[in-house]
C-alpha cells in the first residue's frame, strides 16, 4: 500500500526552485504564435523555448493549433509539450532551416546539417504530449543536403521523447547522436513521403531505452549507427510493432565505434520489403553482445540477415579506412517469421573474418514463395565492400540459411519450412567451424 504520507513529504522535501521548474509552462499564444498553419511561427515559437530556459527552465506549451515553423533550437531543462490537436508544421521552404554544423564530427555531416528540431550540448530536454510534429517531408524532393531531419539531438544527457506522433519527415526522423540517457516510449511514426525516411536513429549513443513505439517507415524503422569511433551500447529496445519498405530492426550499417550490450524484445514485425533483423559491421568495429528474442514477423523479404563486411568507410572526410571489424556472441531467439520471401537468410562473413560465436535457438521461419539461385554452391562472390542488404547477393543456395565463414554457429531447435515447389536445400554452409544443429528440423536435405 502506497504511504501517501511519505509521499508528501518527499515532495515538499524538493528544493523549492526544483518545484517552481516543474510547475512553470509557457503557452506559445502568449508570445505571439500564431497556429493557424499558414503564418510563420518560428520566432514566437523560439521566444517561448528562450523565455522559458531563461527562467530556469519548465514546459513549452504547445495549444491545439497547426504552428508552421522554421528550425528551433531546443534549450536545457525545457520540455516541450503538444497538446491533443497541436501540429508543429515543418516550413516547405528550405531557406527556413539555417545549417547547424554538428560538435561531434561524423559520417553524417555529409547527409544534412539541417532539422526542423535542433539540440546540441544539452541536459533534461524532453517532447511529450497527444499532438504530433509533420514534416511535410514531401516539399523537398532533392538530394541529401537540402532535406532536412524532423529532430536532431545532439551530445545531451536525459532525453525524452513520448506520446507524440512524427510524420512526413523530408529525411530520417530523428537523429540521436552521442548522448547518454535517451528514453523514447510510446511514440508513433508515419512517414513514407521521401527517401532516407528511417524511424529512429540511435547514433554512438550510451543508455539507451526504446518501448511501446508504433512505427511506419519509408526507409529502416528502427537502427542504430555508430558514425563516429564512439559505441553504441547499453541498448534496449522492446514491445514495438514495426513496418518499413527497408528493413525493421537493424544495427549497421555505419558501424566505426562499433555495437555493445543491445537488447531487443517483444516486437512484432509486418509487411517490410527487406530484412525484419538485420545485424551488420562493414566499416570496423566491434558487434557484440547482442541478444534479439520473442520477435514475431509476417510478411518480411527475409527474417534474418548478419553480415560481417569491410566497405572501410571512414567515420569522417579525410579519416583512414578503418580494417574489418569483429561481429560476435550474438544470439537471437525465439523468433517466428510467416510469408518470409523467397531470398533466403545469409550468415555471412569475409575470408579471414569469420563471425564468432552466434546462435539461433527456437526460430521457425516459413517462406511463401521459391526461389532459383543466383550463383551454384561454392560460387556465390564475396563482395566483401559492397553495401550490406539481405539481397547482396541475389537468391542464395538455400531457401533458408546460407552460412560462410563463421566459428562456432549454433542453429539450435531451427525449423524451416519451404515454399510449394522450392527446389533448394534448407541450409548451405561453406567455411564454418563448430556447427551445432541440436533438435533443428530442416525439411529438406541439408547440404553441408
Amino acid at each position: 500500500m502506497v504511504n501517501l504520507t511519505l509521499l508528501r513529504r518527499s515532495f515538499l522535501c524538493l528544493p523549492a526552485a526544483v518545484l517552481a521548474r516543474k510547475a512553470a509552462a509557457w503557452n506559445v499564444t502568449d508570445h505571439g504564435a500564431k497556429g493557424d498553419g499558414s503564418h510563420l511561427d518560428t520566432v514566437a515559437l523560439q521566444s517561448a523555448i528562450d523565455a522559458c530556459a531563461a527562467a530556469g527552465g519548465g514546459t513549452v506549451v504547445f495549444p491545439a493549433g497547426r504552428y508552421l515553423s522554421g528550425t528551433l533550437v531546443l534549450k536545457s531543462n525545457v520540455t516541450l509539450h503538444l497538446a491533443s490537436g497541436a501540429v508543429l508544421v515543418g516550413s516547405p521552404k528550405l531557406a527556413d532551416y539555417p545549417e547547424m554544423r554538428s560538435s561531434p564530427r561524423s559520417y553524417v555531416d555529409n547527409y544534412t546539417q539541417r532539422s526542423l528540431l535542433f539540440g546540441d550540448n544539452l541536459e533534461n530536454v524532453a517532447l511529450e504530449g497527444k499532438g504530433a510534429i509533420d514534416g511535410q517531408g514531401a516539399s523537398f524532393p532533392g538530394p541529401y543536403l537540402t532535406r532536412p531531419f524532423l529532430v536532431r539531438i545532439l551530445r545531451s544527457r536525459n532525453v525524452q521523447v513520448s506520446g507524440i506522433t512524427l510524420r512526413d519527415s523530408p529525411m530520417w526522423v530523428q537523429h540521436y547522436l552521442h548522448c547518454e540517457g535517451v528514453s523514447i516510449h510510446g511514440i508513433t511514426v508515419v512517414s513514407n513521403v521521401n527517401r532516407n525516411n528511417d524511424g529512429i536513429d540511435i547514433d554512438s549513443c550510451e543508455r539507451v531505452r526504446i518501448s511501446d513505439c508504433d512505427i511506419n517507415s519509408g526507409d529502416d524503422a528502427i537502427v542504430l549507427k555508430s558514425t563516429t569511433r564512439r559505441r553504441t551500447k547499453d541498448v534496449t529496445i522492446s514491445n514495438c510493432v514495426l513496418r518499413s519498405h527497408c528493413n525493421a530492426l537493424k544495427l549497421g550499417t555505419e558501424s566505426n565505434g562499433g555495437f555493445e550490450n543491445i537488447a531487443i524484445s517483444n516486437c512484432t514485425i509486418y509487411d517490410t520489403r527487406l530484412a525484419g533483423i538485420a545485424i551488420e559491421t562493414v566499416d570496423g568495429g566491434a558487434l557484440e553482445q547482442v541478444t534479439v528474442s520473442g520477435i514475431q514477423m509476417d510478411g518480411v523479404g527475409a527474417p534474418i540477415f548478419a553480415r560481417l563486411g569491410d566497405r572501410g568507410r571512414p567515420h569522417e572526410t579525410g579519416a583512414p579506412r578503418p580494417p574489418a571489424g569483429i561481429l560476435r556472441n550474438v544470439i537471437l531467439r525465439d523468433i517466428q517469421a510467416m510469408r518470409a520471401g523467397p531470398t533466403g537468410c545469409a550468415i555471412a562473413g569475409i575470408p579471414g573474418h569469420p563471425l564468432e560465436h552466434v546462435t539461433l535457438d527456437n526460430v521457425r521461419l516459413e517462406f511463401e514463395s521459391p526461389g532459383t539461385p543466383k550463383y551454384p554452391r561454392g560460387g556465390v562472390p564475396e563482395f566483401a565492400e559492397k553495401y550490406p542488404e539481405h539481397s547482396m547477393f541475389g537468391i542464395l543456395p538455400a531457401y533458408g540459411f546460407y552460412c560462410r565463414h563463421a566459428r562456432d554457429l549454433r542453429l539450435r531447435n531451427v525449423t524451416t519450412a519451404p515454399a510449394k515447389g522450392e527446389q533448394r536445400p534448407a541450409l548451405v554452409v561453406e567455411d564454418v567451424e563448430g556447427l551445432d544443429l541440436t533438435g533443428s528440423q530442416l525439411t529438406k536435405e541439408t547440404a553441408l
